[in-house]
């Protein structure tokens, strides 16, 4: 149902159900669903039953007053065909066949903007994904939260928010101090398992390239960053910490580009060391009489904002623990302007979430209780050859993004340049075809398939289909589409595709009330599953004029919305496969 019948609808609820409520405190919210069963009608409404217990009267002869009012209101203007009463009260409404048509007319005037809205007015929204350490090359979560992140980007941008994307480099603490010893080592000439080792290096054989360009002082750089030069002292371990965190850096700048996922900007957790805020955070906790002294450690007093027990800010060493920035960093956020901030990680930070949240409200500057949100999102298992993939040699313990591409991106002939595109198309739609909540496995060996059991070739398939369909059309001027008639859209299979068509925009709206991009995943398989067997059981360039040019209108909205859809979640809408 496209949003202006759906105001449409809900004015003549209102209309309808104001002379019931006259006198009352009653305010009824109306609202309007699609029913799960499409035999029941195009809209549900239980209106009825919410007023009826309240006005002492029978839901179902509510509903008759409802449904009196809503058929007789010349408001009507032929949208709803008929109205039928279900159950205890439930009010079902059959659209007109021309209100059910109106979405192709909408969609080729609208084009690449169906489905967009100005919901948002320019608020501000700050969302951060990603954010590896950079100690090693993006392992396969940080692929699943670069695709769900930017791809709720995009839902976001898409319903008028003003967005940044922002990457948080925790390029600070005991794990950067890891990262330079580990260089170290691999430079004097040691590796993995030999006497002299550190017990806690990094063992993969990208530390051993690192250490090869260090000492061949190489200079590198990275986004948003001065070029490192590096100075070849093998002991000089500040020199080779900025060098190798720069270089990783670089490093994943090539990951992500790879995986088509750009950043507005990047931030430094050591800048918050560097320009005191985390100290001026810390002083104002303790200001606030939030903090206290024990066993020589300074502690927050996190209980008082329902954490399940108080938090050590500032160890007996006199560092801090790893809450402490995050609380700092936020801090930013919020004087930044952006009001409302997400944030997208792994599982495994869930125990943040109350420290982090309770040192903002004890900051008592304004920022709202459960800010920021948080997505979190489960492992990702790979499978290859029937078998589960654990190590990268490159990395030494885990599958890179890097790997993940290149396995779904298949052969390239001999001579013919690597184009990671169909790779990058597969992880990405993987990646968000699951509730970040729940685990997935991410089979490379269907991923490489072409058939129905793999859900980006079966949504790329359908637009390649439609383009195949209009490449046979004679006339081929797409533009006087537009004003087609399309009465002749009556067959079920067509009225399961309008009907679908219409679902975009709420669909896109909904994916982003409960920050679920997955939603955009599973509605552009439903549509290409109802284009295949709208395609399978009728024939577009029929003889009839009037039909086949109502039918091509069709094909061509059904291939704006899919290219739409592919294009918020970033994979690519192919000609041809």
């Amino acid at each position: 149902m496209l949003a202006a019948q759906k105001q449409r609808l809900t004015e003549l609820f209102q209309a309808a159900v104001a002379p019931l409520v006259a006198g009352t405190d009653l305010q009824p919210n109306i609202t309007l669903e699609r029913p799960r069963d499409p035999s029941h009608g195009d809209v549900a409404c239980n209106l009825a039953m919410q007023i009826a217990k309240p006005l002492k009267k029978n839901p179902r002869e509510v509903a008759q007053a409802l449904v009196a009012a809503l058929l007789d209101n010349p408001a009507n203007r032929d949208l709803i065909e008929s109205a039928d009463i279900a159950g205890p009260g439930f009010i079902n409404l059959r659209l007109t066949a021309a209100s059910r048509q109106a979405v192709v007319k909408t969609v080729l005037q609208q084009g690449a903007g169906f489905g967009k809205s100005n919901l948002g007015n320019d608020k501000k929204v700050i969302i951060e994904f990603v954010s590896a350490n950079p100690t090693g090359p993006l392992h396969v979560g940080h692929g699943r939260q670069g695709a769900l992140g930017d791809a709720m980007s995009s839902l976001f941008q898409a319903q008028g928010y003003d967005v940044t994307r922002e990457f948080y480099y925790n390029d600070a603490g005991v794990q950067i101090a890891t990262l330079a010893t580990s260089v170290q080592a691999r430079g004097k000439g040691l590796k993995p398992g030999v006497e002299g080792w550190p017990e806690s290096a990094y063992n993969g054989d990208y530390i051993q390239d690192i250490a090869n360009d260090f000492l061949a002082k190489k200079t590198v750089s990275a986004s948003n960053g001065e070029p490192v030069t590096a100075s070849g002292d093998i002991n000089d371990i500040e020199s080779i910490r900025q060098f190798s965190v720069t270089y990783l850096r670089r490093e994943q700048d090539l990951d992500l580009q790879a995986f088509g996922v750009k950043f507005d900007n990047y931030y430094l957790e050591s800048s918050l060391y560097a320009d005191g805020k985390v100290e001026k955070t810390v002083e104002a906790l303790i200001k606030a009489d939030k903090t206290y002294e024990q066993d020589g450690a300074l502690w927050l007093r996190t209980t008082d904002y329902r954490d399940d027990k108080d938090r050590v800010m500032k160890k007996s060493d006199g560092t801090y623990t790893y809450f402490v920035p995050d609380v700092a960093y936020h801090t930013v956020k919020w004087q930044r302007g952006f009001t409302q901030a997400i944030n997208v990680q792994g599982s495994d930070h869930h125990g943040t979430i109350a420290r982090v949240r309770a040192g903002l409200q004890a900051l008592d500057i304004g920022i709202p209780q459960g800010y920021p949100d948080y997505v979190l999102h489960k492992m990702v298992t790979v499978m290859r050859n029937g078998e589960e993939v654990k190590i990268s040699k490159r990395a030494g313990s885990y599958v890179t993004l890097r790997d993940l591409i290149e396995w779904s991106n298949g052969e390239t002939a001999e001579g013919e340049t690597r184009d990671l595109t169909r790779g990058r198309d597969a992880v990405r739609f993987f990646l968000i075809s699951r509730k970040a909540d729940t685990e997935f496995v991410f089979d490379v060996d269907i991923a490489l398939t072409q058939g129905d059991e793999n859900p980006v070739y079966y949504v790329q398939y359908a637009h390649a289909r439609i383009c195949s369909v209009l490449a046979q059309w004679i006339d081929g001027d797409e533009a006087s589409l537009t004003n087609v008639d399309l009465s002749p859209l009556t067959a079920p299979r067509e009225a399961a595709l309008l009907a679908k068509l219409a679902e975009y925009p709420e669909t896109l709206q909904k994916a982003l009330e409960e920050l679920g991009p997955h939603q955009v995943a599973f509605y552009l398989r439903d549509l290409a599953g109802e284009l295949h067997s709208y395609y399978n059981a009728e024939r577009v360039l029929v003889d009839d004029e009037a039909l086949k040019m109502a039918r091509i209108a069709l094909m061509s909205a059904t291939r704006q919305v899919l290219r739409n859809g592919l294009a918020l979640i970033g994979v690519s809408a192919p000609a041809r496969m």
